[in-house]
C-alpha cells in the first residue's frame, strides 16, 4: 500500500486531503504543517509527499528554500497542489525535482492518480499545469532527421520533388514529365526513402532546407 505524508499549513486542507486519500485506499502516515515537515519526513519515510501550497507561496521558491537549508525533501517524490501558480514558479519546482504539480481545483480521482503515479516513478502533470507551463517553454523549430550520406537524389527525383513543392498531383506530374502515374509513385517513394520522410510536406520542407529545391 502506498504510504503518503500530507503537508499543509491549513489544518482544514490537511484533514480533507487525508480523508480523500484514505477513502481511496492509500495509507496516510502523517499530517503536518510545513514548519514540521522536514523532521516528520525523515522519521516516517513515506512513498510520496502530498504538499498543499497556499496561494501566497510560489512552489519553486518554496522548494528552493528547503534545498538551501539542506533538507532532504527531494529524496521523496513530491506532488504539489497549488493555486494559480506562475509559469516560472511551476517550471522551477519541476526543475528542482518536484514530481508532479496539480491545481487546487483538481478532483479527488486526479489527486489519487497523481500520487499513485509519483509513487511508481512517473511525472504526473495536470492538463491545467501544462497549459500554465506553455508560456515558459522555449519555442524551437521542429527537428527533421538528417538525410543519410548516400541519399543523393537522381535528376528525375529532383524534378519530382520540385513539382511536389509546386503542389502538383501525381497525375499532373505524370503529364508534365510524360510518365505513367505508376512511375511517378515509384519516384516519390524512392525520394521519401532517401530523405527519411513520410509525407509530401516533410519532403518539400527538408528538400528546401538542404538546398535540393528552391521555394
Amino acid at each position: 500500500m502506498t504510504q503518503v505524508l500530507v503537508a499543509a499549513n491549513s489544518a482544514v486542507a490537511r484533514a480533507g486531503l487525508s480523508a480523500l486519500l484514505s477513502e481511496a485506499g492509500l495509507e496516510v502516515v502523517g499530517s503536518v504543517g510545513l514548519r514540521d515537515l522536514a523532521g516528520q519526513l525523515a522519521g516516517l519515510h513515506p512513498d510520496v509527499l502530498l504538499l498543499f501550497v497556499e496561494s501566497r507561496e510560489e512552489p519553486g521558491a518554496l522548494v528552493g528554500e528547503w534545498l538551501s537549508e539542506g533538507a532532504s525533501l527531494l529524496s521523496t517524490p513530491i506532488v504539489m497542489l497549488t493555486e494559480d501558480p506562475s509559469p516560472s514558479g511551476v517550471a522551477e519546482a519541476l526543475r528542482l525535482g518536484v514530481r508532479g504539480v496539480l491545481p487546487t481545483r483538481a478532483i479527488a480521482s486526479e489527486i489519487v492518480a497523481a500520487v499513485t503515479a509519483a509513487a511508481a516513478g512517473l511525472v504526473p502533470l495536470h492538463p491545467d499545469t501544462l497549459e500554465t507551463l506553455l508560456p515558459a517553454l522555449p519555442v524551437n523549430d521542429p527537428i527533421l532527421p538528417p538525410a543519410p550520406l548516400d541519399a543523393a537524389l537522381t535528376p528525375r527525383e529532383s524534378e519530382v520533388l520540385t513539382m511536389l513543392a509546386e503542389g502538383l498531383s501525381n497525375k499532373a506530374i505524370a503529364q508534365r514529365l510524360h510518365l505513367s502515374e505508376h512511375t511517378v509513385k515509384f519516384h516519390i517513394s524512392s525520394l521519401f526513402a532517401k530523405l527519411q520522410v513520410s509525407s509530401r510536406t516533410e519532403a518539400v520542407t527538408l528538400g528546401a532546407r538542404r538546398g535540393l529545391i528552391l521555394l
